[in-house]
């Protein structure tokens, strides 16, 4: 199974929302869909799912045209999407079988996913007596409860406390395990790091780089330094042509342009005697790339 995404164009009079968004899934895992505000993320999001229709190109499955109404997809928007009157198990219930769930299927996957997300008590309860967190749960419930193939999350973990963000990620790498297709938009970057073998980044709707993440930061080399020490390294840094670029109670950290300039500095704090507590050079974070390709665009 596959799912391609092949060029497809969204236009609101003038302004372009997606410009020739391209990719494909061709194995289940993780694919993040990256951007900042105003980037045509959702929007993507929304023609893949057939609730709007993109003005050229096309979404298929296995080759053939995607219709998600045909397919066990599970959506979760970042927007709570829940009746603020009603009860919780009712509303479940409810959604499952326009799923195509009898509903003892649905009660029976009610159980199951009430306890394994801590909302039990709440079954009773109306969407409005719940916090924002456990309404993001009760909305993850109502996307993976048909067993979708295709799952979409949307700022999966936005308002969560820490407890609860790694209770839904515990919940993503199960869904991983099924050999699920996961398409994930986060502004979260470690998350996505955590999770995602290849990313799209937009920017205004288009595409602003592409490709496996680990391919991605290869390419970049290992530029980042962060050195922290016993003492003051920033005159050894100078003469080694090495400009602050942050500095923390973490280290002091430095772009260097090849691991020799970043080994030089390492052998004059070594001939100075400052007590070196921790030397890392390293590749780039997704955040920090993320912000080279993005940062300096305007958010709309």
């Amino acid at each position: 199974m596959a799912l391609s995404v092949n060029n497809i164009v969204k236009k609101y009079g003038s302004y372009t929302a997606v410009d020739g968004l391209s990719f494909e899934m061709k194995e289940p895992g993780v694919f993040a869909l990256l951007g900042t505000n105003g980037a045509g993320k959702t929007t993507s999001i929304r023609i893949i799912l057939g609730m709007l229709a993109a003005d050229s190109g096309s979404v298929k499955w296995d080759g053939q045209e995607f219709l998600a109404a045909d397919k066990p997809v599970g959506y979760l928007a970042e927007e709570r999407g829940l009746y603020p009157k009603y009860r919780i198990s009712d509303q479940l219930v409810y959604f499952l079988t326009l799923r195509g769930m009898s509903k003892t299927d649905a009660r029976r996957a009610l159980d199951y996913w009430l306890d394994r997300l801590n909302v039990t008590e709440y079954r009773n309860k109306t969407a409005e007596q719940l916090s924002k967190g456990n309404q993001q749960k009760i909305q993850l419930i109502a996307a993976l409860a048909p067993n979708p193939e295709l799952i979409i999350l949307d700022e999966p973990l936005s308002g969560l406390d820490p407890v609860n963000a790694e209770l839904f990620k515990g919940v993503i790498r199960e869904e991983i395990q099924k050999n699920k297709y996961i398409i994930m938009s986060s502004h979260q970057m470690t998350t996505i790091e955590e999770f995602c073998r290849d990313i799209v980044i937009l920017n205004k709707g288009q595409t602003l780089l592409q490709g496996n993440l680990n391919e991605i930061k290869k390419g970049y080399g290992r530029v980042k330094l962060t050195v922290k020490a016993d003492g003051d390294i920033r005159a050894l840094a100078e003469e080694c042509g090495l400009a602050v670029t942050e500095d923390t109670p973490n280290g002091t950290s430095f772009n260097v342009k090849s691991e020799e300039q970043a080994h030089r500095l390492l052998n004059k704090i070594i001939s100075s005697k400052i007590p070196l507590i921790k030397y890392e050079l390293r590749e780039p974070t997704l955040n920090e790339i993320f912000i080279e390709k993005a940062g300096g665009t305007n958010e709309n």
